[in-house]
């Protein structure tokens, strides 16, 4: 009987060890299958986004018939055609778009972070009369479609003589920098103490001097994050070159491609794809390599912009 109990004891202590090892086993097998099953949604997901990309580099790679019995292979036959993308690139005055493309893209990117930090920063730190108001009418903005007031700002700057010219593409970045751009950063300032611009305005700095030396380096995620959307959009925009630019010489590579696409490339209706998906894909290039480069600092931009305000 002495010994009875113990055994027993020891039963139902081996009995509860096996329960709480298939239950632990149990819950490690369904987070197993769990993750298995999200890693290959993810894979699934990554295959669909990436495919054209695939599809266009090894179209730019093959010679034009095959592009008649092959046109969904990923394999150049009988082999890669790195010379479409040297005939592309020449096809075309393209180191002549890139340039006025840069210079379109750096002015815009100045204009917009500089003037948007400084009016963002007005609506966060400055306490006045009406600033919700205008606020919220600058908010309203954003939801006002492009084609509302397209036709009135083209007769605008007709009037005052901007067409073929950069003005239009440039200028208007450097009153604002946009709707958009002021209330990312807006609400980035916001969740910054105003207990630092207290110590700055003790030491004798102005609101200029806490701007520049306070809240722009605590603000640089989100200033990055506002040059990056910048690049980008100015980069791809293609809408903008073609209704204000007329000279051929002052075109940017969005406008290059689609002249690559509408001059000798096409004869008796054969289109080759090969070189415009090489030309295609050398512009896309630098999108890629800015957003790679920046993307902890967009990243972390996106996080801390609250949503205060």
């Amino acid at each position: 009987m002495a010994t009875a109990a113990p055994r027993a004891a020891d039963n139902r202590l081996n009995a509860l060890k096996r329960l709480w090892m298939s239950v632990t086993a149990g819950q490690r097998g369904r987070q197993r299958l769990s993750n298995t099953i999200l890693y290959l949604l993810l894979l699934g997901g990554s295959v669909t986004f990436l495919y054209p990309l695939v599809w266009a580099f090894a179209t730019s790679l093959k010679p034009l018939p095959q592009l008649s019995y092959d046109p969904m292979g990923l394999i150049p036959l009988p082999a890669p055609l790195w010379s479409n993308y040297l005939e592309a690139l020449t096809s075309q005055p393209f180191a002549r778009y890139t340039l006025n493309t840069l210079f379109i893209v750096a002015a815009n990117i100045i204009g917009v972070v500089g003037s948007g930090a400084l009016v963002a920063y007005g609506f966060a730190r400055f306490r006045f009369p009406g600033r919700d108001l205008l606020f919220t009418i600058l908010l309203i903005t954003i939801m006002l479609p492009g084609q509302v007031t397209m036709i009135p700002i083209y007769v605008l700057f007709a009037r005052i003589g901007w067409i073929d010219t950069y003005n239009p593409l440039v200028l208007p970045a450097f009153f604002g920098g946009g709707a958009f751009s002021i209330f990312l950063l807006r609400q980035f300032f916001m969740t910054l103490p105003l207990d630092l611009d207290d110590a700055a305005r003790m030491d004798g700095a102005n609101f200029l001097q806490i701007f520049w030396h306070v809240i722009a380096p605590l603000a640089k995620p989100a200033l990055v994050t506002i040059a990056i959307f910048t690049f980008l959009g100015v980069w791809n925009d293609f809408f903008g070159p073609l209704i204000y630019l007329n000279s051929k010489d002052k075109s940017t590579i969005a406008l290059g491609v689609y002249y690559f696409r509408m001059s000798a490339f096409q004869f008796a209706n054969i289109i080759k794809w090969n070189l415009l998906m090489a030309a295609s894909l050398v512009f896309m290039v630098p999108s890629l390599v800015i957003f790679f480069l920046a993307q902890k600092q967009f990243t972390q931009g996106i996080n801390l912009t609250g949503v205060r305000g």
